[in-house]
C-alpha cells in the first residue's frame, strides 16, 4: 500500500454532478492502493478533524454516489483569509494532515476554492510539509477561468432550458384569458451563463424566452417595459429569464438584501417578484414569477451527459495529478473540436484561477441585450446533449444513496471556529 492518504473535501454551493466527481476522485483513488478521507462539511471538517474514513463505504455505495445529487460529504461557505490573517487556521490544517498522514489534499469548489486550495499549498511549503494540493473544478456559474466548461453548469443549463420551454407551454396555452407575463429567475450573481442556457429552448423566433436579463448588460426600465408590452402584443405573452445579479445602470444589484454571505458576496433577496411587480405596475397585466434556487443545481434526473462524463473525467485527473506531485493545479476542461464536439483535460496553474471571474462574451448576447446570439448556442449545445438518468426504484423515485460516513478517530485537540 502506498504511503499516505488523499484527503478529498467539498466546498460551496453544490451541484447534480459534484457526486459523480468524488466517486471518480474515491474510484481511482483506490485503483492505486491510496486511502481517501472526506473532510465532513468542506474545509470545516478539516479544521475540526473532523474526517470521513472512505474505505468503510461499500462499492455499491460509490457506485450509487456517481449518480446522486447533493454534497455528499457536506459542503460549506468558509473562506480562509490570507496566511498572514489566518495563520492559526492553516497552521492547524497543516497539523491534522500530519496527524493522519495526508499527503495529498483535493478541494473541490469555484473561485474561493481556487483561491483556498493555492494558499493551503503554499503554506504547506513555507512550514516543511509535503502536501500536494490539487484544486478541483466545480460551479453551477461556469465563470472559473481557463477551464472551458465547469462540472455542473452544463446540468443547470439543461434543467433551465427544458424548465422555460416547458414553462413557456404553459403559459401559452392559458394567456388569453390569464397570465400574460411569466418571469423565472435563475442563478449567476455577476455572469450570465445560466440566463443564457435558458436561451436554447427559443428553437425559432417567437418561442420562449422572449427576454433575457443579463447581469452583464445594464437594467433599463423604460426599454424593459416596452419590449414586455410590444411581446405581448405581438405574441399574446411573454417569458422573461432573468440572472439574479441583474444591475441598473448605477451598478446597484436590482434585489439587494442587505446582507453578505461567509465569501463576501452580496445576499439577493430576488429579482424576480421586484420584476413582476413592476409589470403589474406599470403595464396592468397579470404577472406570475418562479425561483428554482436550489431546484435547479440539484435537478440529477434532467443531468446532461456532457457534464456528468466532464465531473468524472476531472475528479479522475485531479488524483492523476497529485500523485504525480503536480501541485497548485487544478485539471481543466479544452474544447478541443466544436464540431463534432470533443473535449479533453488538462493541467492548469491555480495561480491562473484563483479569484478571477469568466463572465458572458459580450458576442453571445444579441445587440439589443434580451437574447443570444449563433455562437453562444454553439457553445451551450454540446454542454446540455445527451441523458445521464439515475435509476429509478420500484416506487418510481430515484434511488439515490446516503452514505455512512463513518469519521476516523481524532488524534489532536478540539478546535473551534465560528459557524
Amino acid at each position: 500500500m502506498s504511503q499516505g492518504r488523499l484527503l478529498y473535501a467539498q466546498s460551496g454551493g453544490v451541484t447534480a454532478v459534484i457526486n459523480a466527481t468524488a466517486a471518480a476522485i474515491i474510484d481511482t483513488a483506490r485503483r492505486r492502493k491510496v486511502p481517501v478521507l472526506a473532510a465532513r462539511n468542506g474545509i470545516i471538517g478539516a479544521l475540526r478533524e473532523e474526517l470521513i474514513d472512505t474505505t468503510r463505504e461499500s462499492a455499491a455505495a460509490l457506485r450509487a454516489l456517481r449518480h446522486t445529487p447533493g454534497g455528499a460529504f457536506g459542503s460549506c461557505r468558509y473562506k480562509l483569509k490570507s496566511i498572514a490573517d489566518s495563520r492559526a487556521e492553516y497552521e492547524r490544517l497543516i497539523a491534522v494532515c500530519r496527524a493522519h498522514d495526508i499527503r495529498w489534499f483535493l478541494y473541490n469548489g469555484g473561485n474561493d476554492s481556487a483561491d483556498t486550495a493555492l494558499k493551503i499549498s503554499q503554506v504547506g511549503h513555507e512550514m516543511g510539509y509535503p502536501l500536494t494540493v490539487v484544486g478541483v473544478p466545480k460551479t453551477v456559474d461556469n465563470d472559473l477561468a481557463v477551464t472551458d466548461c465547469c462540472p455542473g453548469f452544463g446540468s443547470v443549463a439543461k434543467y433551465t432550458a427544458v424548465a422555460v420551454a416547458e414553462a413557456g407551454l404553459d403559459v401559452e396555452s392559458m394567456s388569453a384569458s390569464s397570465t400574460k407575463v411569466f418571469i423565472i429567475e435563475v442563478m449567476g450573481r455577476h455572469a450570465g451563463w445560466i440566463a443564457a442556457a435558458a436561451g436554447l429552448a427559443a428553437r425559432k423566433v417567437g418561442e420562449p424566452p422572449h427576454l433575457i436579463l443579463f447581469p452583464e448588460v445594464a437594467f433599463d426600465e423604460a426599454a424593459f417595459l416596452a419590449r414586455v408590452k410590444a411581446t405581448v402584443a405581438k405574441v399574446g405573452y411573454c417569458a422573461v429569464v432573468a440572472s439574479e445579479g441583474l444591475r441598473n445602470a448605477a451598478g446597484q444589484f436590482l434585489a439587494e438584501a442587505g446582507t453578505s454571505d461567509a465569501f463576501g458576496h452580496h445576499q439577493l433577496g430576488g429579482v424576480a417578484p421586484v420584476l413582476a411587480s413592476l409589470v403589474k405596475a406599470r403595464l396592468g397585466y397579470k404577472c406570475h414569477w418562479a425561483l428554482p434556487d436550489y431546484l435547479q443545481r440539484s435537478a440529477r434526473h434532467i443531468a446532461s451527459r456532457t457534464d456528468a462524463e466532464q465531473a468524472w473525467a476531472v475528479g479522475k485527473a485531479a488524483v492523476e495529478y497529485a500523485l504525480a506531485g503536480r501541485n497548485a493545479v487544478m485539471p481543466v476542461i479544452v474544447r478541443t473540436s466544436e464540431s463534432p464536439y470533443r473535449w479533453k483535460i488538462e493541467a492548469a496553474p491555480l495561480a491562473r484561477i484563483a479569484n478571477r471571474e469568466k463572465k458572458l462574451p459580450k458576442g453571445y448576447i444579441t445587440r439589443d441585450g434580451y437574447g443570444i446570439t449563433a455562437a453562444a448556442r454553439r457553445y451551450l449545445e454540446p454542454l446540455i446533449r445527451g441523458e445521464d438518468a439515475p435509476p429509478y426504484r420500484r416506487d418510481g423515485l430515484p434511488d439515490y444513496v446516503r452514505l455512512d460516513k463513518v469519521l476516523v478517530r481524532r488524534k489532536l485537540a478540539p478546535y473551534a471556529i465560528a459557524d
